[in-house]
């Protein structure tokens, strides 16, 4: 029944406070915690098919958040292009360093740097 825990997490982590006080308790007991349904149905007091229910319900409601909204996707894609973007102001300091030796690329690339840096801060 474990889904992908990295995908669960992000969900969780995005869309948690939209499920119930109880979804939210039994998804984390479960995702998080690693807790068994036996486990999680002795300390919530209902069965190991209520906890079951539960649980697929919490999954399925965070799923369609993301499927109408995307922002786990869409943070995804930022992260990817951050790190491409990281990759290319290397290369330019690189070639900067090598050949050009130009102050005024080293200042491009460091105010690249730092809004990168401020990017990965608010991420």
């Amino acid at each position: 029944m474990k889904a992908r825990p990295l995908e669960m997490s992000l969900l969780f982590d995005f869309y948690g406070e939209t499920l119930t006080d109880k979804q939210r308790e039994l998804f984390d007991l479960y995702h998080n915690e690693d807790l068994s349904l036996g486990e999680i149905a002795e300390h919530a007091g209902i069965t190991r098919q209520g906890v079951r229910d539960s649980v697929r319900r919490a999954e399925h409601a965070l799923h369609d958040m993301e499927a109408r909204l995307g922002l786990v996707a869409r943070y995804g894609d930022v992260e990817r292009l951050t790190e491409a973007l990281a990759h290319e102001v290397a290369q330019l300091c690189a070639l900067n360093t090598d050949r050009l030796h130009s102050s005024e690329a080293e200042q491009i690339a460091q105010r690249m740097t730092a809004l990168l840096e401020q990017l990965r801060q608010e991420a």
